[in-house]
């Protein structure tokens, strides 16, 4: 049961993370058909006693569809020919998401527009308006 370090204050173990290897598909000749490069990353969000809530909330939400009703989020590459290097880059995003869910999102202060931009504004509005009403026929 090794722990993968994500950040400082996370890791997870290696044990919660499940690899299984299809063929992938698309261009790729006689290799292709033959090699199982193909690689599906599955991490149970919901049940991981490493994670934190507040992070598993956020990483659901990040997860969007490639989470499953169960609250697996599953990962899939192919892009490379090499079995490992698609092990590589598919567990490169997990740490990714899980890193990006760590992050507190600053909460929103709404503001209003002061009385001299307010003023500002309308002032320039009336310029513009001005200028159009110059542009129309003389009125007989």
């Amino acid at each position: 049961m090794p722990l993968v370090h994500v950040t400082r204050a996370i890791a997870i173990d290696s044990d919660e993370i499940v690899e299984s290897f299809t063929r992938a598909g698309g261009a790729g000749g006689q290799h292709v058909n033959t090699t199982d490069s193909a690689v599906q990353l599955r991490f149970d969000v919901r049940n991981s006693p490493h994670l934190p809530e507040a992070v598993k909330a956020r990483l659901e939400l990040l997860a969007g569809s490639r989470l499953t009703r169960d609250g697996v989020l599953v990962l899939r590459s192919e892009g490379a020919r090499s079995q490992a290097l698609n092990r590589q880059e598919v567990r490169e995003r997990l740490f990714g998401l899980i890193r990006e869910a760590t992050f507190v999102p600053k909460k929103r202060r709404p503001t209003k527009p002061s009385k001299a931009a307010k003023a500002k504004r309308m002032e320039g509005k009336a310029k513009r308006s001005n200028l159009k009403a110059l542009r129309s026929r003389p009125l007989d």
